[in-house]
């Protein structure tokens, strides 16, 4: 999804404050300029292009949102996003460990495609000023007050949010657990949403690497195995960078060529997710970060980060084993060597 595409349609904003103990909702649609269409904009941009959200399917019979969204019509938008936002505040004030916030429903459209957005803007106290008047009404007093209903800003990632497609009403969720009934749970998807959810795209990628080192730590001696899992790192990197992604089935075929028991184990671990014959395709550059450098630790207490380019290229940098069993890291060809405090 291009969030330069979105059209807002319809935008509500329902203030659910459990502090207060009772939700207080809109009855009129909200009226925004361009910098709030912005605003929602980047907020759905982030949900939709990111790696933290999960394709989920709403479960048809216990869902009440998958109910009122089924007959869905936009002259019903704010009487269905009251409702929506009464189901939500009354697991919130349930629940005192779920932060309060305000739900901003969002009816838009990118492409041909019609969507609805719930975002949970979860609220963060900071600090303002406050000019009052002095006693006898001559002159200010400036001072500073904690805010406590301030929003999240466009730069940061909701806890909390659903973007739904109404052709089929499948959903892309983020959340984060919070604790209810002194378990921590998966509330916004698990009791108020009422849908299941597949793994992200950044928890398959994060499962992968795992389960690599994992056999590799039972499969080699320590200096091997820090030579394999350079290489796997290296693997995984360049298919994400060449192919925008990777089959788990295809990349256990490079990594553990001439390993096929440990290929096994690792087919074994992924059949456990359900990810042997998965297509992880990450989309955030923040996913892929940590595969786009080798990070190097030494007992010695020495920290190396070699860009992956680098580490490919022999004139770069190279690896040497010495006879006592200790490696050595050579760096050459250095044109140019600064030092910063």
């Amino acid at each position: 999804m291009n969030k330069e595409d979105i059209r807002i349609k319809h935008l509500i904003v329902h203030i659910l404050d459990s502090t207060i103990g009772m939700p207080v909702l809109s009855d009129a649609e909200l009226e925004y300029g361009s910098e709030v269409a912005e605003f929602v904009r980047e907020h759905i941009g982030r949900i939709c292009m990111g790696d933290d959200a999960r394709e989920c399917r709403f479960y048809e019979r216990e869902s009440e949102i998958y109910r009122l969204l089924s007959d869905y019509q936009d002259e019903d938008f704010i009487p269905v996003s009251q409702e929506i936002a009464s189901r939500l505040y009354e697991i919130m004030n349930a629940n005192i460990d779920i932060p309060p916030a305000d739900l901003m429903v969002v009816r838009f459209k990118e492409g041909e495609e019609e969507y609805l957005a719930l975002l949970k803007m979860n609220y963060k106290s900071l600090y303002t000023h406050r000019t009052m008047p002095l006693d006898g009404g001559e002159g200010n007093s400036n001072e500073l007050i904690r805010h406590k209903s301030i929003l999240p800003s466009e730069s940061q990632r909701l806890s909390e949010a659903a973007v739904i497609r109404l052709s089929d009403l499948s959903l892309q969720v983020v959340e984060k657990k919070y604790e209810v009934n002194g378990e921590k749970t998966d509330y916004f998807s698990f009791l108020f949403l009422k849908c299941s959810a597949h793994l992200s795209h950044k928890s398959k990628l994060s499962i992968v690497g795992r389960a690599v080192e994992s056999v590799q730590k039972d499969g080699f001696a320590e200096v091997e195995r820090f030579e394999r899992q350079m290489r796997a790192k290296s693997i995984i990197q360049e298919e994400i960078a060449e192919n925008g992604g990777f089959e788990v089935e295809e990349i256990a075929e490079k990594i553990f060529d001439d390993q096929p028991e440990l290929k096994t184990a690792f087919q074994d671990k992924m059949e456990k997710y359900n990810m042997v014959r998965e297509r992880i395709e990450p989309q955030s550059e923040n996913t892929v970060r940590k595969y786009q450098s080798q990070h190097l630790f030494t007992d010695t207490g020495i920290e190396i980060k070699i860009p992956m380019e680098q580490y490919k290229n022999p004139r770069c940098v190279e690896f040497i084993t010495n006879p006592d069993g200790t490696v050595s890291v050579l760096i050459k060809n250095i044109e140019h060597l600064e030092a910063k405090l």
